[in-house]
């Protein structure tokens, strides 16, 4: 193994975190504004209102995303296994 496959083999695994996580931090990014927004203009300043806005909206987006994200990691799964099998 050369150090060109280890680092394909880092790169298909970073990409594939960050491809696979990316609803979840875009959902709570936006729910997270929107919340923040609704503070400032009704004077709200209670921490732990975005708390559970956000923890409902990342449970919708692994409920709804939850096949594509585990096709996303069993492909790399299947892509590293193949990998070692050829080394």
């Amino acid at each position: 193994m050369t150090i060109d496959d280890v680092t394909e083999i880092v790169r298909s695994t970073l990409y594939t975190v960050i491809l696979s996580s990316m609803p979840m931090l875009l959902t709570s990014l936006v729910l997270g504004l929107i919340v923040s927004i609704f503070q400032t203009v009704t004077s709200i300043q209670e921490q732990t209102l975005t708390f559970v806005p956000k923890f409902i909206g990342i449970f919708l987006m692994i409920m709804l995303l939850g096949h594509w994200i585990m096709g996303n990691v069993i492909n790399l799964m299947e892509e590293l296994y193949n990998f070692s099998i050829y080394v």
